[in-house]
């Protein structure tokens, strides 16, 4: 229920002010995309002890 109150307070605001949308789609964005740096980072880390045909194959770069 508060989710659903956060998501219509969410819905007002980006109704009144259209540019905080674009706000909260790049804070979205850049915080997806620093996730999938770290897990990258830490699978390489983790390859290095432990060998994994998975982890080999995807993250070659």
């Amino acid at each position: 229920m508060l989710l659903g109150i956060i998501l219509i307070g969410a819905g007002i605001l980006i109704a009144i002010y259209p540019p905080l949308l674009s706000l909260i789609v790049a804070l979205v964005l850049i915080f997806t995309g620093i996730a999938f740096v770290y897990l990258g980072y830490y699978y390489r880390k983790a390859s290095k002890k432990f060998e994994n045909p998975f982890i080999d194959f995807f993250f070659r770069l």
